[in-house]
């Protein structure tokens, strides 16, 4: 497969990080290959670490021209100077927040394994949807996005579609067609090596 026909690689952070490491470790990351955006997925609400941890990852990802966006706190982009926010909750808050972020923004929508839910994000103004998980993920409600799933947003929808949660070296290979981006988070995080580990992926992309 020619290289711009891959699937772009799209990086979701550990929930919970050390701000004293992970911004190197991102680095590294970053300048092993080429990435196309970042998801900052944090689980604390608190606004302090909130802003600390998006001003060190701010500087990482723009210094190397990487789009980030922020998990659920949409008021958090314009403060820190964030590229958009991604949306855990389907279609139901898209239009609220192209409306408040403008379009220039970046908004996602996880939409789990619902086709309609990704057909109704897109027509609400989504830059693209994500589903999962595709593997043994906790992601979601349980439920798995199978490889049929992207096969035909791939063939019917022209919105971008990110493929996310459990993902293994064969979900890559198998989904390496119909999917426009791989979102890898823990599946590199917890690796020995993430940079390894992310080269792994990327072998597997063909």
């Amino acid at each position: 497969m020619a290289e711009s026909e891959r699937p772009q690689i799209y990086l979701i952070t550990p929930s919970e990080l050390e701000l004293s490491s992970f911004p190197d470790l991102l680095a590294r990351v970053i300048d092993s290959t080429e990435i196309a955006c970042i998801r900052m997925a944090l689980s604390t609400r608190d606004e302090d670490k909130l802003s600390r941890i998006g001003d060190a990852l701010r500087d990482v990802a723009h210094t190397r021209d990487v789009a980030l966006v922020i998990a659920e706190h949409g008021l958090m982009v314009d403060r820190l100077g964030l590229d958009g926010v991604h949306l855990p909750d389907g279609a139901r808050s898209v239009r609220k927040w192209r409306k408040a972020l403008g379009e220039d923004a970046i908004v996602g929508a996880f939409c789990g394994a619902s086709r309609h839910d990704g057909i109704t994000a897109g027509e609400a103004g989504a830059d693209y949807v994500s589903f999962g998980p595709v593997g043994a993920s906790g992601l979601g409600d349980g439920s798995v996005a199978e490889p049929a799933l992207f096969q035909w947003w791939s063939e019917m929808i022209e919105v971008p579609v990110v493929a996310e949660g459990g993902l293994n070296e064969d979900h890559v290979r198998t989904l390496c067609q119909t999917t426009d981006f791989f979102g890898f988070g823990q599946e590199i995080w917890t690796a020995p090596d993430p940079v390894m580990a992310l080269r792994g992926f990327v072998t597997a992309m063909g």
